[in-house]
């Protein structure tokens, strides 16, 4: 199964603040992103964490399941992201048996360097 045509959320989106967690650490081995394909399958990647998600799609939001490895121990969770009225989108990002964090993410824009 793929997106469903009218789903806004699918591409590159660069996480820009959190609840649980200051800027510092959530690019703290690189910019803070999450992927959301149209195949069922996304990334995000945050402070120590990188894992998979599988995804299911509405319109305007997604939820997910998650494997990874965070500080080099294996985790996994759920969460979900929806669009907000300002075309951020708003992650609910919750460790199995653990923390729970709210996210805000903005679309990357593409650009060409010169």
């Amino acid at each position: 199964m793929s997106a469903p045509a009218g789903c806004q959320l699918t591409g590159s989106w660069r996480i820009v603040e959190g609840d649980l967690w200051d800027r510092g650490y959530l690019d703290l081995s690189g910019p803070a992103t999450i992927t959301i394909g149209d195949d069922n399958n996304g990334e995000i990647a945050f402070g120590a964490l990188q894992a998979g998600l599988d995804l299911s799609y509405s319109p305007s939001m997604v939820f997910f399941t998650w494997a990874g490895c965070d500080e080099m121990d294996e985790v996994t969770g759920n969460g979900s992201a929806e669009l907000l009225e300002d075309g951020s989108i708003e992650i609910t990002f919750a460790y199995h048996n653990g923390d729970e964090a709210i996210l805000k993410a903005k679309r990357y824009t593409s650009s060409t360097a010169c």
